[in-house]
């Protein structure tokens, strides 16, 4: 590629992401401009919008349904699959406006007015233990909630994240992760930073329901295989650190009468102690368990996971088929030996 050509498209690209970042603005803007009936009537609209009209490829209907079903079974119907699709949507949206209403609305005077906190004692032992600890969650619920409300009692984490490829977009999201106390540590070589919290007995934030691919650890997702990172469970062994699994989930709307702003149930599912996994298949046994107590959250309002993520693409035994440099036009990909 030549240079002139580069030089274009990184001029187009930047371009881009300036038209990203003021729409994005605008959306702020907008947000804060209305009050809370308004956007959840804002976030039902455009739901409904993308299940029923947009094309099924541009809402990922169908990846979302064979989810469902792979999760769920067979009996699940087709009118209990539209009614989690487009309640899923509706969570997404209203969970963006959630997050630009936050800063205002969530504050450490009004946690008790915004969150029940399930099995608080047993998580706030854990966390002043003294041991090191890894809060792991998933795609579900409002997982900023989640780092804020540890943020504001003052117990700040490394929260891991991808970094966004629009620089105007991650550096937002950096400071809004940050505002709390917490530090946003980039997914992409977060090692050297999560050993050295772990090192020092803190606390890092990290996300467990992502297809590690064929180099994963398989372990039941919902009754079937799913590949995951096994590093957490190498993490807690080497350090001893505690795993505290949960999320923070929109109270259904009959609890939500009286509110300010919205309700959550900030759940602590489990508290793992890596000190019961010193086996041979210690690994194995703590990502299965974390693994489960996720699916176990995810369970308690399946409407608010996001089902549209790829959990089950990689499947045991599958090994990637690669190309070679034919020698002559009859030449075919081979399997490696």
């Amino acid at each position: 590629m030549s240079f002139a050509l580069q030089k274009i498209m990184t001029k187009s690209r930047q371009l881009r992401y300036l038209a990203e970042y003021s729409a994005f603005q605008c959306l702020l803007f907008i947000v804060k401009s209305l009050p809370v009936s308004a956007t959840i009537i804002m976030a039902n609209t455009l739901a409904w919008t993308i299940v029923n009209i947009l094309p099924r490829r541009a809402s990922r209907y169908d990846v979302a349904r064979d989810n469902l079903r792979i999760a769920f079974g067979e009996d699940l119907s087709d009118t209990e699959i539209h009614r989690i699709v487009t309640g899923m949507w509706q969570h997404l949206f209203r969970m963006v406006c959630e997050m630009v209403q936050l800063p205002r609305k969530f504050r450490l005077a009004t946690c008790a007015e915004v969150l029940d906190f399930e099995n608080r004692n047993e998580c706030v032992q854990a966390i002043c233990s003294g041991r090191p600890v890894i809060c792991l969650g998933g795609h579900f619920g409002n997982w900023e909630i989640s780092v804020h409300t540890f943020g504001h009692f003052g117990f700040p984490m490394g929260v891991v994240a991808r970094d966004l490829d629009n620089p105007w977009l991650h550096d937002w999201f950096r400071r809004y992760r940050e505002s709390s106390g917490h530090t946003l540590i980039s997914k992409a070589g977060a090692g050297a930073d999560v050993s050295d919290i772990m090192h020092r007995g803190g606390m890092v934030s990290m996300l467990c329901d992502q297809d590690a691919g064929r180099t994963g650890l398989f372990v039941d997702f919902f009754g079937k295989p799913a590949s995951t990172f096994k590093s957490i469970a190498l993490l807690a062994l080497q350090y001893n650190a505690l795993i505290v699994v949960g999320g923070a989930w929109r109270l259904p709307e009959s609890q939500q009468k009286g509110a300010r702003w919205v309700r959550f149930c900030l759940s602590t599912q489990d508290i793992i102690d890596p000190l019961e996994y010193q086996d041979a298949n210690g690994v194995e046994r703590l990502t299965q368990r974390f693994t489960t107590s996720l699916e176990q959250l995810i369970r308690k309002a399946p409407e608010q996971y996001f089902w549209v993520h790829r959990r089950w693409k990689s499947v045991p035994g599958e090994r990637k088929r690669k190309r070679v440099a034919p020698t002559d036009p009859g030449a075919s990909p081979v399997q490696p030996g």
